[in-house]
């Protein structure tokens, strides 16, 4: 019963620590977490195959370090395991923004509020068992890798310029006038 008592509560511990470190992530780096979630928003595709470069580039020296018959190496690929998996939770708070604004524009939450309840949606799909596992928190562990990885480089993404048919139509006149 202890046994099943301590599972229980390791579980509920880190149910509650995940969003708390989202939001502590929000509140002390507003402007990495809003690149991170501007990336998701308008290119969640190149972001998640951009998150799966990343992540082979970090699998391959941690498997490396892992299989060195050499104490220090498997400290060292340890380290880069939970500095990385730390790194990426940036990528989360940047994909619970996204779904909080998205709350924020259907409902009256604050932007706190909302941020929290996006963690906390984020967290609960993800726990929810072989689908959630296989199909929420693998897609979207690799989409926080790209995230992270953009908004630490700084890439935003392009805007696009929209060209209506007006606009194209004068420049083809201004052009042939200049001719004349």
């Amino acid at each position: 019963m202890a046994d099943i008592s301590a599972a229980f509560f390791i579980l509920l511990i880190i149910g509650v620590a995940f969003p708390a470190m989202l939001t502590a992530w929000w509140l002390l780096f507003p402007n990495l977490i809003e690149r991170a979630r501007s990336r998701v928003e308008k290119t969640p595709a190149q972001t998640f195959w951009f998150g799966l470069m990343v992540l082979v580039a970090l699998t391959v020296p941690i498997i490396i370090l892992f299989a060195l018959p050499f104490g220090p190496a498997k400290s060292l690929g340890w380290i880069l395991l939970g500095f990385s998996i730390a790194v990426s939770s940036i990528g989360s708070a940047g994909i619970a923004a996204h779904i909080g604004t998205r709350l924020t524009r259907q409902s009256n939450f604050s932007p706190l509020s909302a941020f929290v309840r996006g963690a906390v949606i984020l967290e609960l799909a993800a726990f929810f068992p072989v689908i959630g596992w296989l199909f929420v928190w693998i897609p979207l562990l690799i989409t926080a890798f790209g995230a992270t990885a953009f908004a630490l480089l700084k890439w935003t993404p392009r805007e696009k310029t929209q060209t209506s048919p007006a606009s194209s139509s004068s420049v083809q006149v201004n052009s042939s006038t200049s001719n004349i």
